[in-house]
C-alpha cells in the first residue's frame, strides 16, 4: 500500500507523509504554465500542493471560478491521483464578492434556515465597519466559509488553509461557531471528498478546544532575523514557539501536532521603505523591506539555491515536528491586486516557462534526500512555555503556553526591540487566565509595547484595540515618569485585558 493511502480517516504518519512532500502552489488553477508545472511535480516528488485555489478580492464570478479549481484539480490528478490539493479560505471578505453571489439553497438548508433569494449580506460580514476581517460569531459568515468549502471539496480539493483564523475568531473567544464550521466542513467530505477526508490548518500554533484540536496540524511562515555583517540583504531563521497539542482528529493525544512552515506574501516590495530608509533601518523593515517570497525572489539563483537548503535543514534540525512547504509558485505582490502582480516560479527557466527561477532541482534532491538524515541532529521538541495543557474553565478553550511582552521598551530590559519571541520578556502564567511579567525600567520616556500569543505576529493585543490584530503595528504607549520604575504587566488571555503597574 502506497504511503500516502487514506479513505476516510488519515493516521499521522500519512499526515507526516503528505507534508514531508509539501510545496505552496498558489492559484496554479490560473497558472500559464500549468503543463510544465506538472512536470515539476511529478520531478521532484511533491505530493501536497498549498493554496492551489482560493480568492482574495474580486478575482472573477464564483462560477468561473470554481469551474476552472476544478480542470486544474482534474488535470492535477490526472497526473498524479495521491496529490493533495489546498484550497483558501482567507481572513478578509470583500463587497464585490459577497454583494455578487447569490446563496444556494443548499446553504440554508445546511443550517436549518428557510431559502431566501438573496446574495450574501457583507455589512454582517465583517467584524467592524470598514474592515475585510469577516466575523465567524455571526452565521452570515459561517454560511459564507461553509459555502465555499463546499464547493471546493465538490472541486476535488481535500485540505483547508484557513488563513489568520486569530483575527476573524476575535468574537468567538469560546470558539464555538468555528468549531462549528469546520464540523461542518469535515462532515460534508465524509461522504462527499475524493477520499473522504480533508485536513484543515490556518496560521496558528494551535486552536484546541475541550482538548481537541480543531486543526490537523498547526502552520505559520517563517520568521527572520537580519544578518548585517555579510554582504547583501542577508538573514538567518529563527526558533520561535511551539506546536501545540491536544486530541487530534483522528483521536489520538499528542503532545505536539505537525507544524508546517512557508515563505509567506501580503505585499511584495515596500517601495517606501526602499527609498526612505537606510540599509540598516530597512534590514530590521519584514524582511529587509520586501514580504518573504519576494524577498527570496529577488536574490540570485544561487543564493536562493543555498536559502531553499538552509531553510529545509534548519526546519528538520529546529522543529521535529516541522515541515517545509517549498515555494512551487507564490505571489510577489500585494493581494489586492490581483491578476497584475509576478509570481516566483520554482520550475527551471525554459522555452515553456521563460519566468522560472530554477530551483526545481535543489527542490529535488532535498525531497529525495528527506528529512530523517538531518534529524538525526535535531534538538528536542520546542520547549514548554507555562501554562501547559491549561483549559479556560468556561469555554473548555486551551490557552496559549507563551505569551510575549514586547515593543520599543525591550532593549532597556536586555532584549531585543520588537522581538515578539523573545525569551527575555516572555510572561509567566500566574494561574486564572492570566500572564504576567514584571521588569524594571531604567530611564524615563515614552516606550510602546505589544503582546504577542505564542510568541509570533499574527494574533497581537494592545490596550486600544480590544481585537487581536496581526503586524507589528498598533501597540500601546508605555509612559515611564521616572528612571527606575518598577513595571508590571498583566494580561489576560479570554478578554485580552490589559493590567499595567508602576512603582517609582
Amino acid at each position: 500500500m502506497a504511503n500516502g493511502y487514506f479513505d476516510g480517516s488519515m493516521p499521522r504518519g500519512v499526515l507526516e507523509y503528505y507534508l514531508s512532500h509539501a510545496a505552496t502552489a498558489q492559484w496554479i488553477y490560473l497558472s500559464d504554465t500549468l503543463e510544465d508545472d506538472i512536470r515539476v511535480i511529478l520531478k521532484t516528488g511533491i505530493k501536497f500542493l498549498g493554496r492551489a485555489s482560493g480568492i482574495w478580492k474580486a478575482e472573477m464570478p464564483d462560477n468561473k471560478h470554481f469551474a476552472l479549481s476544478k480542470a486544474a484539480a482534474d488535470r492535477i490528478h490526472e497526473a498524479d491521483p495521491e496529490i493533495i490539493l489546498q484550497a483558501c479560505i482567507f481572513e478578509a471578505v470583500y463587497r464585490e464578492d459577497l454583494e455578487s453571489t447569490k446563496i444556494p439553497a443548499f446553504v440554508f438548508e445546511a443550517f436549518g434556515l428557510p431559502f431566501e433569494d438573496r446574495c450574501f449580506d457583507y455589512d454582517r460580514c465583517v467584524l467592524t465597519h470598514g474592515s475585510c476581517i469577516p466575523d465567524i460569531s455571526d452565521v452570515e459568515t459561517q454560511m459564507w466559509f461553509y459555502y465555499r468549502a463546499k464547493n471546493y471539496i465538490d472541486c476535488g480539493y481535500e485540505a483547508f488553509h484557513m488563513g489568520q483564523i486569530h483575527l476573524y475568531t476575535a468574537r468567538d473567544r469560546d470558539l464555538r461557531c468555528i468549531a462549528k464550521v469546520l464540523s461542518m466542513m469535515r462532515e460534508y467530505a465524509k461522504t462527499h471528498a475524493r477520499r473522504h477526508k480533508i485536513i484543515i490548518d490556518a496560521h496558528s500554533h494551535s486552536l484546541v478546544l475541550n482538548g481537541v484540536s480543531l486543526l490537523d496540524y498547526n502552520a505559520m511562515p517563517f520568521t527572520r532575523y537580519p544578518v548585517l555583517d555579510r554582504e547583501g540583504e542577508k538573514l538567518v531563521l529563527v526558533r520561535e514557539g511551539k506546536s501545540g497539542g491536544g486530541i487530534s482528529q483522528e483521536g489520538v493525544y499528542e503532545k505536539a501536532l505537525p507544524f508546517l512552515y512557508e515563505y509567506d506574501n501580503w505585499g511584495g516590495r515596500d517601495r517606501w521603505a526602499h527609498e526612505h530608509l537606510t540599509y540598516e533601518q530597512r534590514a530590521w523593515a519584514q524582511w529587509w523591506g520586501y514580504d518573504q517570497i519576494t524577498w527570496f525572489a529577488c536574490q540570485d539563483e544561487e543564493a536562493r539555491n543555498e536559502f531553499l537548503d538552509y531553510s529545509f535543514r534548519w526546519t528538520a534540525v529546529n522543529n521535529p515536528d516541522g515541515f517545509f512547504a517549498f515555494p512551487l509558485r507564490r505571489p510577489c505582490e500585494s493581494g489586492e491586486e490581483v491578476g497584475n502582480y509576478p509570481f516566483y516560479k520554482l520550475n527551471n527557466k525554459s522555452d515553456v516557462c521563460p519566468d522560472g527561477y530554477s530551483q526545481e532541482d535543489i527542490t529535488e534532491k532535498l525531497l529525495k534526500e528527506g528529512y530523517e538524515k538531518y534529524r538525526a541532529f535535531a534538538n528536542p521538541s520546542m520547549l514548554d512555555y507555562g501554562g501547559k495543557d491549561i483549559d479556560d474553565p468556561e469555554t473548555g478553550v486551551r490557552l496559549p503556553e507563551k505569551i510575549v511582552l514586547y515593543g520599543s521598551f525591550q532593549p532597556y530590559v536586555g532584549a531585543v526591540e520588537n522581538d515578539s519571541n523573545s525569551e527575555i520578556t516572555r510572561m509567566y502564567y500566574i494561574g486564572d487566565g492570566k500572564f504576567s511579567l514584571s521588569f524594571v525600567m531604567p530611564y524615563a520616556g515614552e516606550y510602546d509595547f505589544g503582546i504577542s500569543t505564542w510568541g509570533t505576529l499574527s494574533a497581537c493585543v494592545c490596550e486600544s484595540g480590544g481585537y487581536p490584530y496581526s503586524g507589528s503595528g498598533g501597540k500601546s504607549k508605555l509612559i515611564i515618569e521616572n528612571d527606575n520604575t518598577v513595571v508590571r504587566i498583566t494580561f489576560t488571555y479570554m478578554t485580552n485585558e490589559i493590567n499595567i503597574e508602576m512603582m517609582s
